[in-house]
């Protein structure tokens, strides 16, 4: 971290790439979640499997794969990293109407894999919306958030249930 405070800026202000070459290699984890809410209508057939796309589901379950794999390719200044395990989960919650994604990503390596799990559900999210949008184009994606994350200099993160 140089003066100005950010680890991404030089002492000119221009952006720069964190050096992780000193840091140590360790296991690390992270969780990421988030929701869609849809009209009932649109919930319903997500549902019971009747989007005209297919199966929106499966697809999303995909799409946060294939992202988190992609993220240094999305995110200016995210470093590559060797993912060693992914997984994403969908919750319904019928009284809502919505869906919460939960994406979690391990690594051994010289960071973390916070911005690979955010960037999981994010795509997860936009994949049902996609899918779903020609039921509803009113659908609400919300919450974005990291619950958890382990290993490295700063250790572990959980966040508060209440918040």
């Amino acid at each position: 971290m140089n003066m100005n405070g950010f680890t991404h800026l030089n002492e000119n202000g221009n952006a720069v790439m964190v050096d992780v070459s000193e840091k140590p290699v360790t296991h690390r984890t992270a969780s990421a979640s988030g929701k869609i809410k849809l009209s009932p209508a649109a919930y319903d057939a997500l549902v019971k499997g009747d989007i005209k796309k297919g199966d929106a589901i499966a697809a999303a379950r995909i799409a946060g794969i294939m992202a988190v794999k992609k993220t240094a390719e999305l995110i200016p200044l995210c470093h590559q990293l060797p993912v060693t395990g992914c997984t994403l989960e969908f919750e319904r919650d019928d009284m809502e109407c919505s869906v919460r994604a939960v994406c979690g990503v391990k690594t051994d390596g010289k960071t973390g894999v916070e911005m690979e799990a955010l960037t999981g559900v994010s795509a997860a999210l936009l994949t049902i919306y996609d899918m779903c949008k020609a039921l509803d184009r009113s659908m609400v994606i919300s919450d974005i958030r990291l619950e958890y994350k382990s290993g490295g200099r700063t250790g572990e993160f959980r966040r508060e249930s209440n918040v």
